[in-house]
């Protein structure tokens, strides 16, 4: 019986994976998988070559996501399912989450077919504390800022910000910087086949004069362990509605080879115990260089479909 073979997708910028992953090929190799690495907008690649296709470093997917989409949708076995990417690929979904129940941060989208003003973004914008700007359609952080809302040449360059980005017809979202992010950082949650798999502790990225135009943030682990009972329950929570929106769209539930749930602690003042920052069903790193248990568990994921 031949080796199933397992395409890893990634981006021209990263033909080689992040590095995050530089050793997912050959814990393949380890499970008797031959894989293969190709960019996703290769037109050489025969795609109908592979018994599976994951998507991984895909991180300029933002520049052209018409185009990435349509690439997803052609691509046979490919996991995550192209239907979810339609729907992870713009924040919007934030909404989604938040309509059915989930503590997300409070947002104030600027749609660009709103045409707004700058005096009309100014008004839109916290009247104190942090904030954060950034586009409805990004990835590895880029066209995030954090700003300062009682700094008038801090309010000014975030105004000019969000009018730069809606100028390119791209949304806006506005969200209130959480202090508890300074103090106890943020906190991912990765599943695996539908199972909670491990958690990684990391800090603060979005120091107070952050600005990211193009270059992806470099996140900062500070630890990797199994989920605690706590964080579990949170995943759960998290889990159970994305998982109900997903039957609800597809018609049925879709077993999701890997998901990564971004989550920061409520502090004292908050009602929330946490609030949900970002689900990544697409490209978002799965810290498999943090801990060598991870990688492994994320080889023995894609076999287990690969094998299927």
């Amino acid at each position: 019986m031949a080796a199933p073979i397992v395409t890893l997708a990634t981006s021209a910028d990263l033909p080689n994976l992040d590095a995050d992953e530089a050793g997912l090929p050959d814990a393949l190799r380890e499970r008797g998988i031959e894989p293969r690495i190709a960019v996703w907008n290769d037109p050489s690649v025969d795609w109908g070559a592979s018994n599976l296709t994951v998507v991984r470093s895909v991180r300029d997917y933002g520049a052209d996501r018409e185009g990435f989409l349509a690439w997803a949708h052609s691509v046979p076995r490919l996991l995550n399912q192209a239907n979810l990417m339609d729907w992870n690929s713009d924040k919007h979904y934030l909404q989604e989450l938040g309509a059915r129940g989930l503590p997300v941060i409070p947002t104030t989208w600027l749609e660009p077919s709103r045409e707004l003003s700058k005096h009309q973004i100014h008004t839109r914008f916290p009247a104190h504390g942090d904030f954060v700007v950034k586009p409805a359609v990004s990835s590895g952080g880029r066209g995030t800022g954090r700003y300062t809302a009682t700094d008038p040449r801090s309010r000014q360059e975030a105004i000019e910000h969000a009018a730069h980005e809606m100028r390119q017809g791209r949304s806006v979202m506005v969200q209130r910087y959480l202090s508890e992010i300074d103090r106890s950082g943020e906190l991912s949650i990765v599943y695996l086949n539908g199972l909670p798999a491990y958690s990684v502790e990391k800090k603060a990225m979005l120091h107070p004069r952050f600005r990211s135009v193009d270059e992806v943030q470099e996140e900062t682990v500070v630890s990797s362990s199994a989920a605690s009972e706590e964080e579990f329950r949170w995943g759960e929570q998290i889990r159970s509605v994305l998982h109900s929106y997903i039957a609800e769209k597809c018609g049925r539930d879709e077993l999701l080879l890997y998901n990564r749930v971004d989550i920061v602690r409520g502090g004292e003042q908050d009602d929330s115990e946490f609030y949900v920052m970002e689900v990544s069903l697409m490209d978002g790193s799965l810290y498999l260089s943090a801990d060598p248990e991870n990688l492994r568990k994320f080889a023995d994921a894609i076999a287990v479909r690969a094998f299927w």
